[in-house]
């Protein structure tokens, strides 16, 4: 599978949220379908606990805390603890099915998770809600300046704090 037949979860960023009555069974579905066939492809194991933290992860688009994780993984997982979910969250975001918000200190469900790549993350601070956004020339304009300063880079994701459409028109 090469990078452009990516299998993306229907209606991922297509701006569909919880205020539209978006049905998040079709995300799950599709993030689980993607996960399980990039896992095969790079030879890596989606084990049932795996599988159910993308799942729980992809339930809504709001970023969830690994405590959060935890406590919707007992009723499913009796025995699982902290270190259960972290190790879980560790090869989801090794795979790149997950990406972590930095800012919430929680994760959200990865859009593109065939191929590396960074990503602008638009968190609302009044629904929750995480999109992301692949702002293709803000990249490339911020690679340039990083270039120019000579800097090496490990990671780069921005974070951005606001009100999201939806909640702004509900707001008028």
């Amino acid at each position: 599978m090469k990078a452009h037949d990516t299998i993306v979860p229907k209606d991922i960023d297509s701006g569909h949220t919880e205020h539209s009555g978006h049905d998040h069974g079709q995300c799950v579905q599709g993030a689980l379908v993607t996960a399980e066939h990039l896992c095969v492809e790079r030879g890596a194991q989606l084990t049932p606990i795996r599988q159910q933290v993308l799942t729980l992860i992809w339930e809504s688009h709001k970023a969830v805390k690994a405590y959060e994780l935890l406590d919707r993984l007992k009723p499913l997982q009796n025995a699982a603890k902290p270190a259960t979910v972290y190790r879980a969250l560790d090869f989801l975001i090794e795979q790149g099915l997950i990406h972590r918000v930095e800012s919430l200190n929680a994760f959200i469900g990865c859009n593109s998770p065939a191929f590396q790549h960074e990503q602008l993350l638009l968190i609302c601070n009044q629904c929750n809600e995480v999109e992301e956004r692949s702002a293709t020339q803000v990249m490339q304009a911020l690679s340039q300046e990083i270039k120019s300063a000579n800097f090496i880079v490990h990671s780069k994701a921005i974070e951005i704090h606001g009100i999201c459409q939806k909640c702004a028109s509900l707001n008028k």
